[in-house]
């Protein structure tokens, strides 16, 4: 008898500059029980060079999600999990679950303001910030992370639009408008964990995950772990489908 988890579609959500192949080594890690796809968000990968826009990135996972059936798990790590929380808000038929990594800060005040200045930079010498960005992916992850990371070509130069949109969303609210299991993982030491106590509580159905001695990252070092996390989610998704016992827990 297959998994339960097994058939659920699986569509991953990448972070700011980057592109859909950071994803490799979990999707290779995760195997094949499941339709997997990780799309490239406008003004990253192929898209790069297109305006970034929160209804631009949300129709590119909304398209995704129909390519595989019409209704998937999402998993997105920073930029990648603001836009699935924003899919979720915005199409909640459409998204089964939400798997939402390092993406539990509010972008508004003094924490947003260091990133728009950064962003600014970046904007103004992108090829510079993509060279940098590249040595801090080598300094931070095992190869085969690092190298999935830039794969796809970094997108510096889009970071200014990124940053105005997500400053714009509201996620607590595209939280509270989604009826469907939720996990927040955050890493022990990621800063974007600052306000993960008000993101649980607008969750309807949520849980928090902590990634012990893990930051922003480096959650992604361990995919054998990880992708047991992502495949726990799936069953406990299908399990309520279909009213079963799920055979993985997600903790």
């Amino acid at each position: 008898m297959e998994p339960n988890e097994a058939r659920l579609p699986l569509v991953f959500v990448h972070g700011m500059r980057v592109s859909g192949t950071m994803w490799r080594p979990l999707i290779q890690a995760i195997g094949e029980r499941h339709p997997m796809a990780a799309p490239d968000l406008p003004g990253h990968g192929e898209r790069r060079g297109e305006p970034f826009s929160m209804p631009g990135a949300v129709e590119a996972v909304a398209e995704a999600v129909d390519e595989l059936g019409g209704r998937a798990l999402l998993v997105g790590l920073s930029l990648g999990g603001y836009v699935a929380l924003a899919a979720a808000g915005a199409h909640p038929d459409r998204v089964r679950g939400l798997v939402a990594m390092g993406c539990t800060a509010l972008p508004h005040g003094p924490f947003g303001a260091v990133y728009r200045g950064a962003a600014r930079l970046a904007a103004k010498h992108p090829e510079e910030f993509n060279r940098l960005s590249a040595f801090a992916f080598r300094r931070a992850l095992p190869r085969p992370q690092a190298d999935a990371m830039v794969a796809g070509g970094l997108s510096s130069e889009a970071a200014p639009g990124i940053i105005a949109a997500v400053r714009e969303m509201d996620p607590l609210a595209s939280l509270s408008a989604y009826p469907g299991p939720v996990w927040l993982v955050n890493g022990e030491r990621d800063h974007f964990r600052r306000h993960e106590g008000r993101f649980l509580n607008a969750c309807r159905d949520g849980r928090l995950i902590i990634r012990p001695r893990c930051g922003h990252l480096t959650g992604l070092t361990d995919t054998t772990d990880l992708a047991r996390q992502v495949r726990d989610a799936a069953a406990v998704v299908t399990a309520r489908t279909h009213g079963s016992t799920p055979q993985g827990r997600l903790r």
